[in-house]
C-alpha cells in the first residue's frame, strides 16, 4: 500500500483516478472492514485504485485543543501505524494522511469538494458512511456531495450501519469496551485481538533492575482508549508468539509524566534474544484479559511485589487457558 503524507505527495507521486472513501478508521473494525470491501470491489470493476482519505490529527483532537479543552477529544484506540497496517490488510492500495488544520477546518462544503475530491484526489467513486459530513461546521451532506458528483462526473454511494447482534459496530463502541476493559467484546467489534505494535525502544532499565525485563513501545497518543495491566501476547520476536504481562499507562509509581508507554514482560524470554536483543524490533502485542486499573506504589519494594502478583495472575490465566 502507497502512503501519502498529504494531498499534493498523492498527486505528485501518481495523480491517478480513484475510488475513494473518507474518514479517520479509528481502529478499523468491523464496520469499516465492511466499507473497505465494498470499496475495494467497485474500485476492481471500474479499473481504479482503491484509496483512503484519513486525518492526523483526528479532527476532534484538532476542535478539543483549540478549545483549550484537550480532555474533550476522544481516547485513541489505534496509532497511526496500527490503522495503516489494517487499512492495508483490508486490501486498499492508497492512503492518504491529510493534516487535519485550521486551513482544512474553514474549507467550505464545496471547496472541499473541488479542491480536495476533484483537483487532489481525482476521485471518480466517493463511498461515505452513513453519518459523513464535511466542510466547515460540518454543513456538507450526502445530498449535497450525491448532487456534486451528478454536475462533476463522480459516483457517490452510502453505506449504512454496521451491527452485530443487532448492535451497531462503531469506533465509540469499541472505546467503550476498551475503557471498561471487556476486551471479548472490542474483539467482537474489531474482528480481531485488540493490538498495539511498535519499536521496542530504550527505557530507564528499571523492570530490570527489579527482576522483571520489559520491552518498551510508545503510544503516540496522550489518551489510549485502553489502560491498566493485561494479560498479553506478544508477536515479533519469535517462531511462536510469547505469552507476557504488560502494563499500558503513564507509570505513575516511577514517572508519572503523562507519557504513555506500553512495558511488555515475556513470562519466558528466548535464549536467542540474549540479553538486548529485542531492542528495535517491530512486535505487535495483543491484550487478551484486563487483570487491574494501574496502581500507585508508594516503594519501589512495593511495584516490584506487584508486578510479581500480576506475573503470576498471567501465569494462571495463561494455564487455565491452556487447560
Amino acid at each position: 500500500m502507497l502512503i501519502h503524507r498529504g494531498l499534493a505527495r498523492r498527486t505528485g507521486a501518481s495523480g491517478a483516478p480513484c475510488a475513494l472513501t473518507i474518514g479517520n478508521f479509528d481502529g478499523v473494525h468491523r464496520g469499516h472492514q465492511a466499507m473497505l470491501a465494498l470499496l475495494t470491489n467497485e474500485a476492481r470493476h471500474r479499473g481504479l485504485p482503491a484509496v483512503v482519505l484519513s486525518f492526523e490529527p483526528h479532527p476532534r483532537d484538532f476542535f478539543a485543543a483549540r478549545s483549550g479543552r484537550p480532555e474533550a477529544a476522544p481516547p485513541r484506540i489505534a496509532t497511526l501505524r496500527d490503522k495503516l497496517r489494517e487499512l492495508a490488510r483490508c486490501g486498499i492500495d492508497e492512503a492518504v494522511v491529510a493534516r487535519f488544520d485550521a486551513r482544512l477546518a474553514a474549507m467550505s462544503p464545496q471547496d472541499f469538494i473541488t479542491r480536495v475530491l476533484i483537483d487532489g484526489l481525482r476521485a471518480r467513486y466517493v463511498l461515505v458512511g452513513d453519518d459523513f459530513r464535511f466542510g466547515e461546521r460540518r454543513a456538507g451532506t450526502y445530498t449535497m456531495l450525491d448532487e456534486a458528483g451528478g454536475r462533476l462526473g463522480f459516483d457517490v454511494a452510502r453505506m449504512m450501519s454496521y451491527e452485530v447482534h443487532g448492535l451497531r459496530v462503531s469506533s465509540s463502541a469499541v472505546r467503550e469496551a476498551l475503557a471498561a476493559g471487556d476486551l471479548a467484546r472490542a474483539e467482537s467489534l474489531l474482528g480481531r485481538p485488540y493490538a498495539i505494535s511498535g519499536h521496542v525502544v530504550h527505557g530507564r532499565k528499571l523492570g530490570r533492575d527489579l527482576g522483571f525485563r520489559t520491552l518498551n513501545l510508545r503510544f503516540a497518543h496522550a489518551r489510549p482508549a485502553a489502560s491498566g495491566i493485561f494479560v498479553v501476547q506478544v508477536h515479533g520476536l519469535a517462531d511462536a508468539p510469547l505469552p507476557g504481562v504488560a502494563s499500558l499507562g503513564v507509570r505513575p509509581t516511577v514517572e508519572d509524566a503523562g507519557r504513555v508507554l506500553l512495558e511488555v514482560h515475556c513470562l519466558d524470554w528466548p535464549a536467542s534474544l540474549g540479553q538486548d536483543g529485542a531492542y528495535g524490533r517491530c512486535v505487535r502485542v495483543e491484550l487478551l484479559h484486563k487483570l487491574h486499573d494501574e496502581l500507585r506504589y508508594d516503594t519501589l519494594q512495593a511495584l516490584r511485589e506487584g508486578i510479581a502478583r500480576d506475573t503470576a495472575d498471567a501465569r494462571a490465566w495463561w494455564a487455565a487457558r491452556r487447560g
